[in-house]
């Protein structure tokens, strides 16, 4: 993957060693950015640190494996947070840019393996609903445990590899020069047609099974009425209803953007931004939060 410069960076070279780089618009996004990122840090680290707590106390099942999974994808994302935090208060990368693009691509693994984590979950709990008949294969625990490890031993190797010899491999003298960071809109041309199908693909996919789960909880509420309230298959479709909002508004936004903006890279402040929306997805955890969770950690509440 052979990376040109973008044409939005403009040098201005004073004497022999001291060199800035501005991009129009920048000062604004990374105000956003830096806001955004910092609450996905705080709230991220608090939700994780309960739903952990919470998943103690619960029989292992291939939900909660896939729970698990995505637990693990929030945290290997929020390790780097702070980096892009202290890059927005700062405007300028002071590490290696190898660390740069590892920090970027992290973003991207984040992105995809949550959604896809979210389509395991959501499609488990629908099954039944739709087909009465079907039965959900299980695993034992450990098959899905030592599963689940490799499948992340070959995601994060074959990342790696990429960052290492693919990703941005020419871009090497100006963001020494520029002090800048995250900025790969250029890389984009040679996977144009990738990018146009997973983004095409994610908003199908999450729009249906959307619309999916606020079906059964339509069927559920006329089914119960006035009782719905108490009844407990209602209760998990509703948290499954939420988890699936939080995947329609933390992804559609950025990928129906992203469809106009892989023909428009000069658009890449809106786009940071929209991606980091993306990561307001690591609150997600706060729906297994509820009364129940509430005794369990303070008990004198439930009194």
């Amino acid at each position: 993957m052979n990376c040109t410069q973008p044409n939005v960076l403009h040098f201005r070279v004073q004497g022999d060693s001291e060199a800035n780089c501005t991009v129009p618009g920048e000062d604004e996004s990374h105000t956003i950015l830096l806001v955004i990122y910092s609450v996905v840090l705080l709230c991220g680290t608090v939700s994780l640190s309960l739903t952990v707590y919470i998943l103690k106390s619960h029989t292992t099942s291939s939900t909660s494996v896939a729970v698990l999974n995505l637990i693990f994808a929030h945290f290997i994302f929020l390790i780097t947070v702070p980096f892009r935090i202290y890059y927005y208060a700062t405007h300028r990368w002071y590490l290696d840019f190898e660390w740069c693009k590892i920090v970027s691509a992290m973003i991207h693994v984040h992105m995809y393996m949550s959604f896809m984590l979210y389509v395991v979950i959501l499609v488990t709990r629908l099954l039944p609903y739709y087909y009465r008949g079907a039965r959900v294969t299980s695993f034992s625990s450990m098959h899905a445990l030592i599963a689940s490890v490799l499948v992340w031993i070959i995601v994060l190797v074959t990342v790696l590899l990429v960052i290492r010899f693919v990703y941005a491999k020419d871009d090497k003298i100006c963001p020494q020069v520029c002090q800048h960071c995250f900025r790969f809109a250029h890389c984009m041309a040679s996977v144009k047609g990738l990018n146009y199908f997973l983004s095409t693909l994610i908003i199908l996919v999450t729009v249906v099974l959307t619309v999916l789960q606020a079906n059964v909880l339509l069927v559920l509420y006329r089914k119960y009425r006035a009782k719905c309230s108490s009844q407990q298959d209602f209760e998990a479709q509703l948290k499954s209803l939420l988890f699936a909002l939080i995947m329609f508004f933390c992804n559609v936004p950025y990928h129906m953007f992203r469809l106009y903006y892989i023909e428009h890279s000069d658009l890449e402040n809106i786009n940071e931004v929209l991606l980091g929306l993306t990561t307001l997805n690591c609150l997600d955890m706060l729906t297994f939060l509820g009364r129940r969770t509430c005794i369990m950690c303070f008990p004198g509440s439930g009194r």
